[in-house]
C-alpha cells in the first residue's frame, strides 16, 4: 500500500505520527514524496500531476484525496478499504499540494476520499489518513480500537 504526496515532510511532529500509524498499518504504508512544483497555479498543478501519475501503474486501484470525494465515517472507510482491497490491486493513496489535485490526477482515480469540509495542511492529511486506515484495518478485524458509542 503506497501514498503519493507532493511535498516533503523532513522531521516534524507531523513526520512522527504519521510513521507511527504507517508501521502498524498492514501492509505496511509506504510514503513517497514529490517536491512542490513551481509557477502560477496552473502550471504547478500540470507538474505536480506528471510527478503523481508517473508513480502509478494501471495495475494500481488509485484513491485520490480531494473535498469532491466521499467522506464516510470510521465504519463506512473500513467497508470501502475492504471493497478496495478485495478488488485485488495494489492501493495507492494521492495528497496534493497546495493548489489540489490535477483534474488529470482525478480522472485517473478509481475512488475519491474526503476528509470531511474542513480544509486541512497537506503534511496533516498523511497521519491523519494513516491513522484512519488503521482505524479501519482495525475495525474490520473485530479490534476494540474504534469506539463508536456516546456517552
Amino acid at each position: 500500500m503506497r501514498l503519493l504526496a507532493i511535498g516533503r515532510q523532513r522531521q516534524s511532529p507531523e513526520a512522527l505520527l504519521f510513521g507511527r500509524y504507517a508501521e502498524r498499518i498492514r501492509p505496511k504504508l509506504r510514503l513517497q514524496e514529490f517536491n512542490d512544483g513551481v509557477g502560477a497555479p496552473v502550471e504547478i498543478k500540470r507538474q505536480e500531476a506528471a510527478l503523481l501519475l508517473g508513480a502509478v501503474s494501471l495495475q494500481d486501484f488509485v484513491v485520490a484525496l480531494d473535498h469532491g470525494g466521499q467522506a464516510p465515517d470510521s465504519p463506512g472507510l473500513a467497508a470501502l478499504l475492504l471493497k478496495w482491497s478485495e478488488a485485488g490491486r495494489k492501493l495507492c493513496f494521492i495528497i496534493g499540494g497546495a493548489e489540489g489535485l490535477d483534474a488529470g490526477v482525478i480522472a485517473r482515480a478509481d475512488a475519491k476520499l474526503s476528509l470531511g469540509a474542513l480544509t486541512w495542511p497537506h503534511l496533516l492529511v498523511r497521519p491523519m489518513l494513516a491513522e484512519q486506515i488503521y482505524r479501519a484495518q482495525m475495525i474490520n478485524m473485530g479490534h476494540p480500537y474504534h469506539r463508536s458509542g456516546r456517552p
